[in-house]
């Protein structure tokens, strides 16, 4: 009987509880270069592109990616491995420029985009936040010279100012969307 009473009781509370609401968490890094499956996963990564073939699962694969892809930087980055963190926030900023045009193209759709719009804003309001503190700790300019081979200039300060750029008018146009859709309404 108690047992019972108590089940009742975890049913009539969960039935009563609100939705949790968490903030946006960037994902746990994946495999990274040197390891034997980095290669595979990015081949994978690759492939999905055709799996996901609507707008909506356009946007999650790609802002995935760039979330994989900025993880992926900022781990490269805190062990000083400048050449590969600068190619992977290089592909992180490249899988983000397809984002606005497909909110856009969800809309001419029919579909309410406002959820992903939103989603988006905290997602790369996370992204500045990485990116300011990175700018904070990394060298502006680095010369990675490997073995046998010509040194290579890495100009990090402008890399990461052109990813807060990149991010930042993507929240400006996103928030200038939501701010026109709720006005219209």
């Amino acid at each position: 009987m108690k047992k019972n009473s108590i089940v009742v009781l975890i049913f009539i509370f969960l039935c009563f509880v609100h939705p949790v609401y968490a903030e946006y968490v960037l994902p746990y890094p994946s495999y990274m270069p040197g390891n034997k499956m980095y290669q595979v996963s990015r081949i994978i990564d690759t492939l999905k592109n055709y799996w996901y073939w609507g707008t909506i699962a356009q946007i999650k694969y790609h802002l995935g990616l760039a979330d994989k892809y900025l993880v992926e930087a900022k781990t490269l980055f805190e062990y000083k491995q400048y050449l590969l963190a600068t190619d992977a926030l290089l592909r992180s900023d490249a899988e983000l420029t397809g984002i606005i045009p497909l909110i856009e193209k969800g809309s001419v759709e029919g579909k309410d985009m406002s959820q992903f719009e939103n989603t988006i804003v905290e997602a790369m309001q996370v992204h500045l936040e990485k990116l300011e503190v990175m700018a904070e700790q990394l060298p502006g300019e680095f010369l990675w010279t490997p073995e046998k081979k010509d040194a290579t200039n890495l100009s990090i300060r402008q890399m990461l100012d052109t990813a807060i750029s990149i991010r930042q008018n993507i929240v400006n146009t996103l928030r200038g969307r939501l701010q026109r859709f709720s006005d219209n309404t």
